[in-house]
């Protein structure tokens, strides 16, 4: 339920943002002309917010550093482009990406706070972490974690595979580190 009003409220926002931008915006076309350094005149970078039509060294080079018989020469000089950018596009594209971000930070949150509270109500907090008498040479801490959870049928989700998937990933790394460390035999 809370998921489809928020899926509902990014498409509302994003519907805002396009009926907004529907209309050019005067940052949105611009001509840029690159005037190379000519005689005493340093080159530079002249942009302004005109048509097509106008996009030549004539309309968008103000002040003229030059003047009279020199103004040909140097708009001949100058290359001028006409740039357009949809910045609909450009919201809608920062609007997801934060949005996926957002959505990454929440799960990063649920990992490192509410994830270790819920095992320690689920399984209790006693049978996750090893007595003193349980720990036999290079064991993990949690090494019986796999066990607890192979037992446990009242969660059969997502979490349990994942789980399943990180313990066999752990005794995966802890034979490697015996048989490099213990034995001195080196994986080929």
């Amino acid at each position: 339920m809370k998921f489809l009003f928020g899926v509902e409220a990014f498409c509302l926002a994003c519907f805002v943002l396009l009926s907004q931008v529907s209309a050019k915006n005067s940052e949105d076309i611009r001509c840029k002309c690159i005037c190379p350094p000519y005689r005493e005149v340093e080159g530079q970078i002249y942009k302004q917010n005109v048509s097509l039509k106008d996009c030549n060294c004539l309309h968008v080079v103000e002040p003229m550093p030059v003047d009279g018989k020199d103004v040909e020469a140097y708009c001949l000089r100058c290359e001028c482009k006409y740039e357009e950018r949809s910045s609909g596009t450009i919201k809608v594209t920062i609007i997801i990406y934060l949005s996926i971000l957002g959505l990454l930070l929440l799960y990063m949150v649920y990992l490192t706070l509410l994830e270790p509270m819920l095992k320690r109500r689920l399984f209790g907090h006693s049978q996750l972490i090893q007595s003193d008498d349980d720990v036999v040479g290079d064991q993990q801490p949690f090494a019986n974690a796999h066990n607890v959870l192979s037992r446990s049928h009242s969660r059969p989700n997502m979490l349990n595979k994942v789980e399943h998937a990180q313990q066999r990933w752990r005794r995966q790394v802890q034979e490697q580190r015996k048989s490099v460390f213990d034995r001195h035999v080196v994986l080929s």
